[in-house]
């Protein structure tokens, strides 16, 4: 059947690639200067309660340029991004010379298009045209129009396909960009400044995670792209900004998944004067807004889990949510190493035996809890020895002021109150370096410039990094990052 396919495909590309022989030979291949003035969805919108008598005596002209679509007989429809557009394309009205270049049409041409709107007998919006021109000769037939680009493999690795033959998923990145202006809104009406900071750095830190290595020739030196802004963006504090956010990529040398591709854009804010439950409740009015300004509501469906933004988000602590969801009777088993392990066993948790006992905790929660944490939750008071950059908790060292927050199965925030001590964090970053010299290669970097920088004095703040890919699957119901990605890495067609 797809050898068939695969025949069928090569005969349709060889006779379009005569077509284009022939408008080589008459100097009519790749025209360029063509200008549109008029969108579709525009006119569209503008006709929309005339008639055909009040249409034909408004006489009006436009101008268009579109991808042909659908052809049947002397109807063509093009769409033009903005959506479609019926033009009557009548040989007894068009020139001898575009009557001729009517027959070398298929679908998938792009075409400029001239003349007056009308209704057809069956009320169509349609242009009759006047005069065309074939901007560009498409050599690939396009999917077929009822079942459409249904290979979901292909619809990843050919997003250019993907785009012209299925519209939801134009519609999917044109709210991404809507999602992405709302929150940029949202944090310069709070009075954040927006910055930039390195993707390629000496030293990457911010997060545990395995970096990309690359190497810069003419300083001969090795750097990696970064894993996260965030001691960049509180270097910043150092020198003075009050509160600066950043809307951009990250890069980590990890595994792919539906909720995970190498790169992936993030925002992370830092404020000054702010601690981490402050920050929570921004993060609660931020998805609120996000969702009402771009979906118009703040109610919807994930996969079909009902997910509503309106409700307050429940606080639990990392403990107290490995004991409701792991139905343990209470806490007392996750005081000590021995029962943590002992739990991990009765749970079928994978664990390295070295780890201490945060450590575990936190592998407990991660296999057993948090996927199924679907109603907005923040999960609070993590280990600090999982925690490198996190204030300590003032009552209890053994925790940190930090949250996570968790909608639908997946983490989509992580915050907490900064530490800018430069004593503690230069510990923890030793203590990590020793983590990375026994083979943790997820481990942080010891940054010696970075603690120079506290030693000359952070304000006491608050800082948060918000996965932007998450937040666009949650808000188009999407059950994969590759979705909400235009151009998702993929393992190479030829690789095995």
């Amino acid at each position: 059947m797809q050898e068939t396919e695969a025949i069928t495909e090569n005969k349709l590309i060889a006779e379009r690639r005569r077509k284009l022989a022939l408008l080589r030979e008459q100097g009519l291949a790749f025209p360029n200067g063509f200008k549109p003035t008029d969108r579709a969805r525009k006119v569209a919108m503008d006709c929309m309660d005339l008639d055909a008598d009040a249409l034909t005596n408004l006489s009006r002209q436009v101008r268009m340029a579109g991808r042909v679509i659908r052809m049947r007989g002397p109807f063509l429809v093009i769409d033009d991004g903005s959506g479609p557009m019926q033009l009557y394309m009548n040989n007894k009205q068009l020139p001898a010379a575009l009557t001729e270049l009517l027959k070398l049409l298929d679908l998938g041409d792009i075409i400029g298009v001239e003349g007056e709107l009308f209704r057809t007998g069956k009320g169509e919006l349609t242009v009759r045209a006047a005069h065309f021109l074939l901007l560009s000769k498409s050599l690939r037939p396009l999917p077929d129009k009822h079942k459409g680009l249904t290979d979901t493999e292909l619809r990843y690795r050919r997003r250019y396909v993907d785009l012209i033959a299925n519209p939801g998923t134009r519609e999917r990145f044109a709210l991404r960009s809507a999602i992405l202006r709302s929150i940029r809104n949202y944090f310069e009406k709070a009075g954040f400044m927006e910055v930039e900071t390195p993707m390629l750095q000496i030293i990457p830190g911010g997060a545990a995670a395995r970096p990309f290595a690359t190497h810069h020739n003419a300083l001969d030196l090795p750097m990696y792209l970064r894993v996260a802004p965030e001691l960049y963006l509180k270097r910043l504090l150092v020198g003075g900004f009050e509160a600066v956010f950043e809307l951009n990529r990250n890069f980590r040398n990890e595994g792919l998944s539906t909720k995970h591709n190498p790169e992936f854009t993030m925002l992370e804010f830092y404020q000054a004067n702010k601690v981490f439950s402050d920050f929570m409740d921004l993060t609660e009015d931020l998805l609120r807004t996000v969702a009402q300004e771009t979906l118009g509501r703040t109610a919807f469906s994930w996969q079909g889990n009902a997910i509503d933004l309106a409700e307050p988000f429940r606080r639990l602590s990392v403990r107290d949510a490995v004991v409701e969801y792991c139905g343990l009777s209470d806490a007392s088993g996750l005081d000590s190493l021995d029962g943590l392990q002992s739990l991990a066993r009765e749970l079928d948790v994978s664990f390295d035996p070295a780890w201490a006992g945060g450590k575990l905790l936190m592998e407990v929660f991660e296999q057993k809890v948090e996927d199924r944490l679907i109603d907005p939750v923040f999960i609070v008071d993590y280990p600090t020895e999982v925690s490198p950059l996190s204030r300590r908790n003032d009552d209890d060292p053994g925790i940190v002021d930090r949250f996570e927050l968790f909608i639908a199965g997946q983490e989509l925030a992580n915050g907490f109150s900064e530490l800018n001590d430069p004593e503690d964090q230069a510990e923890r970053f030793r203590a990590q370096a020793e983590r990375r010299e026994s083979g943790d290669d997820e481990a942080m970097y010891y940054d010696e410039d970075y603690i120079t920088a506290l030693e000359y004095g952070m304000p006491p703040a608050a800082g948060e990094g918000l996965g932007i890919d998450r937040l666009v699957m949650l808000l188009t119901d999407s059950p994969s990052i590759k979705d909400v990605l235009l151009f998702p890495h993929m393992r190479p067609d030829h690789a095995s």
